[in-house]
This record gives C-alpha cells, structure tokens and sequence, in this order.
C-alpha cells in the first residue's frame, strides 16, 4: 500500500490509522489524513502518529492507493462533492460511513470509480472490530484482499454482499453499545447488592470476557452452553425466569431490527 488518504479524523479513523501503522501496511510519511476544520484534531494525529495531515485536497488525493471515507454521514454530501474533482477513473474508495450506498457515492463520484463499503464497529480502538466489507463490480479480486488485510489489522474480516451491510451495522456495529448497555445493569445490580465497586468491575469484564471465549474456544451454541449452567431449582434457573418473564430476549432482537431499520433510512435520508 504505497498510500492512504484518509477524509476524517475522527474516532474510527483513528483506530484504522493505528491499526495500519502498527501492522507495518504503511508509513507515516504515506499516511495523508484531513477533516472538515478541525485544525486541534489533526494536530494531535499528527504529534501522536507522524502522520501527514493537509487542507490541500490535491496533494492527499494524488496518487492515493486508497481514499477512505471516514467523516461523519451527515458531511459526507459536503465531502464528496470537494473531493470530487481530485478523483480519477480507477481510484478505489473505501467508505466507513454508515447507512450509505455504494450506488450513492457511484451517483455523487461518477462511473468507474471503485468502491468499497466497510462496517467497523468501535472496538477498532482495541484492534478487536468485527468489519463487514462488499464492494462494487469494479474492484478486483486483488484490490478486495489488499483491502481485507487493511482492516484485518483493526479486527476480524468477512467479505458480504452490500445488502447484508445494514443488518451488520444493526448487529455489530451498534452491537457493542448494547453489551455495555447490559453492563450498566450488572453495576447497578451489584451496587444494590451492595458489593465492592472495583471487585464487581472486575467479576463482570471477567465473566463477559470468559462467556466470549467459551463461545469461541468450544464452538458450543449458546443455548448449549447456557443449558450448562443451569440446573433445576439452582440460582440461574431463577435469574433466567426473570429475563423470560420480561421478555429480554425479544427486546435484544427488536433492539437489532430497530437500528438495521436505522440504518436503511440513513441511507434513503442521503439520497434525498
């Protein structure tokens, strides 16, 4: 990858910046990275990674292997329609942006411009994503790996095609909020039990993080493993009642819908 032109400095960028100079996949001093005003922020990229950040679309978008779109969707009409000029027949886009179509950007872009839509979540920052990715027809075999190996350095990767990408952003990609959702009522719960703050911490991240790997490590179903736990009469048993009883896990599964619902209506909110 001989260089990266990143439109957006934000939280996500940020993460895909260390995760790419950390694995080695470019150098800082190939690393070109702008926003919409934010002179602070690109600062602070600049001090803390060396990479180089400009106002001047010209030199961050000449010869970029790859532009990748990572502002907020709300600028990103705004952003696209500046960077329009700069970009070429065969450039390939890489697009984080949430709800928007690769048909949308093609539209704003014009023909013949590679396009890829990528659905990190923010674990990115721990080098822990999930990152859904689909592509237009225009981007080679080749050109998909290359950009599998870029955010393989945030995460785990699986290539999808583009229909699937709300339901992910509704998933994983909003999904990390939801766990810390729960977590927020382990806390309260322990707080009323009256534990110790900073040992309840630590019991819930271990327990969140031993469910995870059990997951991972036995490749068990969930229902399976849960069975496991639970025996007749025992304190699980009790608990999960309670869950069923308030229907929980239905409210989880409405919870996904809801933002994969969200996500669609992002995307047609654009178009208008």
């Amino acid at each position: 990858m001989e260089k990266i032109a990143c439109i957006g400095a934000g939280s996500m960028a940020e993460s895909i910046i260390e995760g790419v100079l950390g694995r080695g996949l470019v150098s800082p001093a190939s690393l070109f990275v702008t926003n919409k005003q934010d002179h602070q922020r690109l600062q602070y990229l600049k001090e803390k990674y060396n990479v180089q950040t400009t106002y001047d679309l010209d030199e961050i978008l000449t010869d970029a292997s790859f532009i990748l779109l990572a502002m907020k969707p709300k600028d990103a009409h705004e952003a696209l329609e500046k960077i329009k000029p700069f970009v070429k027949t065969g450039s390939l886009i890489i697009s984080v942006l949430a709800g928007i179509p690769i048909e949308t950007i093609e539209n704003t872009l014009g023909e013949g411009v590679k396009i890829v839509r990528a659905m990190p979540n923010t674990s990115a920052a721990i080098g822990k994503s999930a990152t859904a990715i689909a592509h237009n027809h225009l981007v080679s075999q080749e050109e998909v790996e290359d950009v599998v190996q870029l955010f393989s350095s945030i995460g785990v990767t699986a290539v999808v095609h583009e229909e699937k990408l709300d339901a992910i952003t509704g998933l994983s990609g909003s999904g990390p909020a939801y766990i810390y959702y729960i977590v927020e009522a382990f806390e309260q719960s322990a707080k009323e039990l009256g534990l110790d703050e900073q040992i309840a911490k630590t019991f819930i991240i271990q327990t969140l993080m031993g469910a995870g790997e059990m997951l991972n490590q036995t490749k068990k179903e969930p229902a399976a493993l849960r069975k496991a736990v639970t025996s007749p009469g025992g304190t699980t048993e009790a608990g999960l009642k309670v869950l069923e009883s308030l229907h929980v896990k239905e409210a989880l599964v409405s919870c996904i819908k809801e933002a994969t619902r969200q996500s669609k209506k992002l995307g047609k909110e654009y178009v208008k």
